[in-house]
């Protein structure tokens, strides 16, 4: 599906975000890299493939966040899941725990319901544990978030409820959690709600990964994806779990 920038504001406010970020930081980035198989359930039910890409920098007083997100799925029948998500996030820390985050958010989802959905937000966070073993930290804010939803067609092929733009303003919180349970495991979850008056959307994303070499892991992970008010005649929950090799940028 072709994306139209005039119609996707919250795209455009994510890209400039990325670049700011991207343009402030050093070079010097880390990360990792993900790709496996993956069993989805809800809106659609078959095998899928997946990856994800998430780098982060840091430099003094900020710390820069991107991220990519995809999955492809298809059969005998053609396509029949398609999402990606982008994601950029920059906290400036005023103490050595709390810290001020801006970033944006974007989904596509050609079979949700929902042509786009995108988010900017502001707030702030604090890092409640942060050791060498266990890292957790939460934050809350507020921002803007835009919707669209994709035209409903009848039998004959035309259009028998029209798809809708809209934007509104949102509550957003979240939290990451991390904890080495030995030399070589470690748990991650994270969470994030974004909730305004037409809809409340949640997401959980839970792995395991158990290392195998400095710069290569395996990991099992179960996210799940719940809008209260999603289009007619789709579900409210999707779950997505995953197998996935995992590559650490250093």
């Amino acid at each position: 599906m072709s994306l139209s920038f005039t119609r996707n504001p919250a795209l455009i406010a994510c890209a400039v975000l990325a670049t700011l970020g991207a343009g402030t930081a050093s070079a010097d980035w880390t990360g990792k890299g993900e790709v496996g198989a993956a069993v989805t359930s809800g809106n659609t039910d078959t095998k899928a493939a997946n990856a994800k890409l998430e780098l982060v920098d840091t430099l003094g007083a900020w710390k820069h966040l991107f991220g990519l997100a995809g999955n492809y799925v298809s059969n005998a029948t053609g396509t029949t899941g398609q999402r990606w998500e982008a994601r950029e996030q920059s906290d400036y820390s005023f103490s050595p725990r709390t810290f001020w985050f801006g970033g944006g958010r974007y989904e596509d989802d050609r079979f949700s319901g929902f042509d786009y959905q995108g988010a900017l937000t502001t707030g702030i966070g604090h890092k409640f544990i942060d050791t060498d073993k266990t890292k957790f930290t939460g934050q809350a804010g507020v921002g803007y978030k835009f919707v669209s939803t994709r035209d409903v067609l009848a039998p004959n092929g035309s259009i028998a409820i029209p798809g809708e733009s809209d934007g509104t303003a949102i509550f957003t919180a979240g939290f990451d959690y991390q904890n080495q349970i030995t030399d070589t495991t470690k748990v991650l979850d994270r969470f994030l709600v974004e909730t305004g008056s037409d809809n409340t959307f949640l997401q959980n994303e839970l792995s395991l990964q158990v290392r195998m070499s400095d710069v290569l892991a395996l990991a099992v992970g179960y996210a799940v994806r719940h809008n209260t008010d999603p289009p007619r005649g789709f579900k409210k929950t999707d779950t997505l779990t995953t197998l996935n090799l995992v590559y650490e940028i250093k």
